[in-house]
């Protein structure tokens, strides 16, 4: 019994026991993938875009080749992640994402604003990713760029 005991104070018995998973039962939930926030603001382009092409349908040309770059991002960011894939059904509406305004000049300005704020978002993303991950990213970054002059 004292021998046992020694071996338990030891150390001899209780090392195995702490790697077997038995006494951690501190366990965390997983982390979000650093890119959540862009895949999800991928999707939300996506939809303000087709939002306003269905309020102004003579900017449809326009806007819907955008909203289409967006969601082709959004797929392969969530190919990436290991996410269920992006489909093109509309994310959860944000309060900080209201209906597009009547006026076609407010809504350019909008989805101007929009573009720049996600083309700032998707540098910052590839600047700080690793290099698998930076080509998806500028192409993301150039992209939204791109769509800033097409909003002009």
């Amino acid at each position: 019994m004292l021998r046992a005991g020694a071996l338990l104070v030891l150390g001899g018995a209780a090392a195995p026991l702490t790697g077997c998973g038995l006494l951690d039962r501190d366990e965390q939930p997983p982390t979000p993938d650093p890119l959540t926030p862009l895949l999800d603001e991928s999707r939300r382009l996506a939809e303000g875009l087709r939002t306003a092409a269905a309020a102004h349908p003579d900017l449809a040309a326009r806007l819907v080749p955008l909203a289409e770059s967006h969601e082709a991002h959004a797929a392969e960011l969530a190919r990436v992640i290991g996410t269920a894939t992006a489909s093109p059904t509309p994310a959860d509406p944000s309060p900080a994402d209201p209906a597009p305004p009547r006026d076609r000049s407010a809504t350019l300005t909008a989805l101007r604003q929009a573009e720049r704020a996600g083309r700032e978002s998707a540098t910052r993303a590839c600047a700080e990713a690793p290099a698998e991950r930076a080509a998806l990213l500028g192409s993301v970054a150039a992209a939204r760029a791109t769509h800033l002059e097409a909003l002009k």
